[in-house]
């Protein structure tokens, strides 16, 4: 295989384009065909931000440096992909190639279209890029994959006496100060809505300062978010429960976070203290926070949680250090 920086530098010239040809264009219509949830500016959007966060040389070469590639024993590790938003497992299948094993990939029947695609360019670029697709036979030394807690429960009695790393469900938040320009706050839009609100990333609570009255605009949603808003909607407005209505999404003040979709959760604080208590104690639930009047690991600023670059570590565990570290 060529020399991992190349590799994917040169995909991500690739992905700039996606898109604005016919023939991605129409990789992009078969993917929305599979995956009713995704559409072709989203599925752009997604590629766009692979290719400009992640696979730019002058990224990726500080980024390896840290770590001690290629291993002396290469492993096939098995990386099981989600598919609630477009190429959401291709960051695994960079770290495990960057890493120097080879990558067996289970992707979602959600998303197999951009993965084969992603899959095809990269063995364009080098025929011998050591990937392939689990057909359920191969025999694997280690695995990644993310899904439900449900899932996660059942990955780790399936791979038990195996390298894992296994994620289950976490959920990201805002924390307003009452002070954010109409610039961050459509920003804090996007990082709610984009995707339809289905990532990990995406905010679904939102700490409030008392008095501050809750303004977001939407953006357009698919028929599928929609349809979910009208049934919340509906449901609250039987039960007599109070919501603020967004127009395609509905607000409840509450503690915890929402149970449905369409619904965005909201908690009012006195003290900055209150919320950072919060935070802590809860850290295991979190993906990121969005915030810039709190500090956290994970911290990001508005507009910006869709969008993660090489070091932002999905439930804060380094998968290439794990990769160069355990599996051996």
């Amino acid at each position: 295989m060529k020399d991992a920086i190349g590799l994917f530098s040169a995909l991500g010239e690739r992905l700039r384009d996606f898109g604005n040809t016919a023939q991605t264009q129409h990789v992009i219509d078969d993917a929305c065909r599979a995956n009713a949830w995704f559409s072709s500016q989203e599925i752009s959007r997604a590629a766009a931000a692979i290719a400009d966060r992640m696979l730019r040389r002058e990224t990726l070469a500080p980024w390896l440096a840290a770590y001690p590639v290629p291993p002396a024993a290469p492993r096939r590790v098995l990386v099981i992909m989600a598919g609630n938003i477009p190429l959401v497992g291709f960051f695994d299948l960079l770290c495990v190639v960057a890493s120097g094993h080879r990558c067996i990939v289970k992707p979602s029947a959600k998303d197999t279209v951009l993965t084969q695609y992603v899959v095809d360019q990269l063995r364009a670029i080098d025929p011998d890029v050591p990937i392939e697709f689990y057909d359920g036979h191969q025999d694997t030394d280690a695995v990644i994959a993310t899904g439900s807690d449900n899932a996660r429960r059942y990955f780790q009695a399936h791979y038990a006496g195996k390298p894992a790393l296994l994620r289950g469900h976490r959920q990201s938040v805002a924390v307003l100060s009452g002070r954010e320009t109409p610039e961050q706050l459509a920003g804090l839009a996007d990082d709610i809505w984009a995707y339809s609100g289905l990532g990990c990333r995406s905010v679904s609570r939102l700490f409030l300062p008392e008095g501050c009255e809750l303004r977001l605009a939407m953006p357009s949603m698919n028929r599928k978010y929609r349809n979910n808003y009208l049934r919340s909607r509906a449901l609250l407005t039987m039960t007599g429960r109070p919501f603020i209505d967004l127009g395609c999404a509905v607000a409840v003040e509450q503690t915890g976070f929402p149970a449905s979709l369409s619904q965005i959760a909201y908690t009012r604080y006195r003290d900055l203290a209150e919320v950072e208590t919060w935070l802590a104690d809860h850290d295991g639930e979190l993906q990121c926070v969005v915030s810039e009047c709190v500090g956290h690991s994970r911290r990001t600023g508005f507009g910006c949680a869709q969008s993660p670059g090489l070091t932002d570590y999905p439930d804060d565990l380094d998968v290439m250090a794990w990769l160069t570290e355990t599996v051996q």
